[in-house]
């Protein structure tokens, strides 16, 4: 029996699931439909999507319409290559809070969520969730149903950001608690203990995992483009300050160029997929990511 997760729900949360859900469906089937030219990757019932083709491939594998319009070589791929165990980690952290533009991170975050949630379910991927602040706040198992969407979209509407990250402990536990090697989608602005990032992410390589890190900022916190007085309220217990900006750029430039190299680096090293994301970017930018990761998957299975 279908769990009807809606009617435990506020109007203001079913009135945001029903927003997340058109969003995401928006941003897949146009995403999808510009990829290449068809409306969604299932057209059948056992073909979810292509890859490009490298040496070895089987040729009657080739899709040839794609070749005529890109003059490139893609594969048609199947269920049986394609199932993968999807989870999604969302920040809920009180530095998600922040945004200059149409949506703060976190907003953008849950949209990334839910999109991909609607992209992966549609490939009849199993996808879960995990929200997370200074401990685990909500979670989704992975399932490959349909209607599991509800089920995402439903966390996330109930949540709101709070507290600081404790992001060691949620890794650690993501990797004890996760005895099926999958890919994990972590979707945070980072503003954590970096030590403890870095750990965290190395046990979940150590399990065998792949890790994609989708790493969400506001365009004010990458090019600091603040102008007169201005007053910075500090989340996450980090006080206020009142100065002219001014006097603060170039420092926090440099600051915040050293922290994107930081973290770039150790992923690198790592194996890690890494990607900084603005707010003011388009939406299907993170399902291009995600597409790009799970293509360089398949060609490392092959390699």
């Amino acid at each position: 029996m279908t769990q009807d997760y809606r009617k435990f729900l506020l109007p203001e949360e079913i009135s945001r699931i029903s927003r997340l859900e058109i969003r995401a469906r928006q941003i897949v089937e146009g995403f999808l439909s510009g990829l290449h030219r068809s409306p969604y990757f299932g057209q059948s019932i056992e073909f979810v999507q292509h890859r490009e083709y490298v040496q070895g491939d089987d040729i009657r594998h080739i899709d040839w319409k794609v070749w005529s319009k890109t003059d490139r070589y893609y594969i048609k791929q199947y269920e049986e290559e394609t199932n993968l165990k999807t989870t999604l980690l969302v920040d809920l952290s009180e530095s998600m809070l922040f945004g200059t533009g149409a949506m703060t991170k976190y907003d953008y975050a849950c949209t990334i969520a839910a999109a991909l949630s609607y992209l992966l379910l549609k490939q009849q991927d199993a996808v879960g969730l995990t929200s997370f602040d200074s401990e685990i706040r909500a979670r989704v198992p992975a399932l490959s149903r349909r209607n599991h969407l509800h089920a995402i979209l439903s966390s996330l509407a109930s949540e709101k950001p709070a507290k600081k990250t404790d992001i060691f402990e949620i890794l650690r536990r993501v990797a004890n608690d996760q005895t099926r090697r999958g890919l994990i989608v972590l979707v945070s602005d980072l503003f954590t203990d970096r030590e403890g990032l870095f750990r965290g992410l190395k046990m979940l390589r150590y399990r065998g995992h792949d890790v994609l890190l989708l790493h969400i900022l506001d365009d004010e916190e990458l090019d600091f483009g603040f102008t007169g007085i201005t007053k910075f309220e500090g989340m996450e217990e980090t006080g206020e300050l009142v100065c002219d900006p001014n006097s603060l750029r170039a420092g926090y430039l440099k600051a915040m160029g050293e922290f994107l190299a930081e973290i770039r680096k150790y992923c690198s090293g790592h194996l890690i997929d890494y990607q900084v994301i603005r707010t003011s970017e388009h939406l299907d930018a993170a399902l291009a990511y995600y597409l790009n990761h799970r293509l360089g998957m398949h060609q490392s299975v092959r390699h």
